[in-house]
């Protein structure tokens, strides 16, 4: 073993081992969206959670306003603004998705880098 090897595994601690065990267990889904809002980007999920909200609630308002529109310029326009909602209410929710993706690549990476540290001579 070399000095390398040597000093990595001496730098594993009881919880990087706790968290090693605990990374062989499956997530769900719930688990996943729920690791969004920790650490550093906790605000940031947050804030895209509520405007993912506000976003379909505008869009469903919209919706409403276009099949009680009058006017077919009135229809057109709310149904462009409806429109509109939905495609921000996607994108916000394509950002948390692509968030909790990445995270469980952080995730894979770092249980690569344990394994790779208790690996024997």
């Amino acid at each position: 073993m070399t000095e390398i090897d040597e000093r990595l595994r001496a730098s594993l601690s009881a919880d990087d081992e706790a968290f090693l065990d605990g990374l062989d267990r499956e997530r769900t889904l719930f688990a996943q969206l729920g690791e969004t809002f920790k650490g550093p980007m906790r605000n940031w999920t947050i804030v895209a959670n509520v405007a993912a909200i506000i976003a379909a609630v505008i869009g469903v308002w919209c919706v409403w306003r276009m099949i009680e529109a009058e006017t077919t310029r009135g229809l057109i326009l709310w149904a462009a603004a409806g429109w509109a909602a939905w495609t921000v209410q996607i994108t916000v929710k394509q950002w948390i998705l692509q968030r909790m993706q990445m995270l469980g690549i952080l995730r894979e990476l770092k249980r690569l880098e344990l394994r790779l540290a208790r690996l024997e001579p």
